[in-house]
């Protein structure tokens, strides 16, 4: 009998720890969350792209290029699969791409490569002048390196986290570049229900 006690007594703290896990998000978390800083840039689809536009949708914003050889690419591609994990959420979750290059990455050519990965995605381009303010306001570095052996070609280093801003407009966490998108689909799901 104690044994059996003892074995209930496991499995629900087991359940317990498990839930607790569960509830908690896997990114760094903003503590307070705070307002995200808005921005109008211009949005792939050819309009003026507000992020206040979106409240009432989860944004998950990140900072990249399309012309990026290797991590870009992969964040879209993983982004892409949170939104198939998420189900019937994922119309609830706006990714929205903000270019370090604006010399290449216009809006037509923002929108054609980000179809690819989603459809749903919107990609934001404007002057240097603002994309340099909103990568200021957001922490972003992002630094011009030149191909060896080449007068045109460049590529740009750039930092490589994951903002998720809730329907609200507050930004509520942070993941680093290399997390899984079951991590991704983890966390929008939980920021959806708070």
């Amino acid at each position: 009998m104690k044994r059996l006690l003892f074995a209930i007594l496991f499995v629900l703290a087991a359940a317990s720890a498990h839930a607790a896990d569960a509830g908690k998000l896997k990114s760094g978390v903003f503590d307070p969350p705070r307002m995200a800083p808005d921005f109008t840039l211009r949005g792939s689809d050819g309009r003026e792209l507000k992020l206040s536009g979106h409240r009432g949708k989860l944004v998950v914003l990140e900072f990249g290029y399309t012309s990026c050889p290797d991590v870009c690419p992969v964040s879209l591609a993983l982004l892409a699969e949170a939104r198939r994990q998420l189900g019937a959420l994922a119309p609830q979750v706006q990714v929205i791409y903000v270019t370090v290059d604006p010399e290449r990455d216009t809006a037509p050519h923002m929108r054609a490569y980000l179809s690819a990965f989603d459809p749903s995605f919107i990609g934001a381009t404007g002057t240097p002048e603002q994309l340099a303010r909103v990568r200021k306001d957001y922490g972003i570095t992002a630094t011009r390196k030149m191909v060896e052996g080449s007068k045109t070609e460049y590529s740009v280093a750039h930092s490589s986290y994951l903002y998720f801003i809730d329907r609200k407009g507050y930004l509520r966490a942070l993941m680093p570049y290399g997390r899984t998108a079951a991590d991704v689909a983890h966390d929008a799901a939980l920021l959806l229900k708070n």
